[in-house]
């Protein structure tokens, strides 16, 4: 097995850890923060398998995923403060 397959199976784990946490957090603001991190994960993912194929399309992929994951984390927190769009 080689360190990238390695390094894959690890970031899958952790996702499915993330994935509980979602299912199982306590509060809401647990629940952000295991999609927050799900998001960093796929982002990790789309440039392992950038090395792995030497493609730079997955790599585009992660970028777009991480400005989504960041605006997507930014209305989820104003939404839990109660404040609306124009606040």
């Amino acid at each position: 097995m080689t360190p990238l397959e390695i390094l894959l199976l690890g970031l899958l784990l952790c996702g499915f850890l993330c994935l509980w946490r979602v299912m199982r957090g306590p509060t809401p603001a647990d629940r952000t923060v295991a999609v927050d991190i799900l998001g960093i994960l796929m982002v990790g993912f789309c440039a392992v398998l950038t090395v792995i194929t030497g493609k730079d399309l997955y790599m585009i992929v992660g970028l777009s995923w991480s400005l989504l994951a960041f605006v997507g984390a930014l209305a989820l927190a104003k939404h839990l403060e109660g404040k609306r769009y124009h606040d």
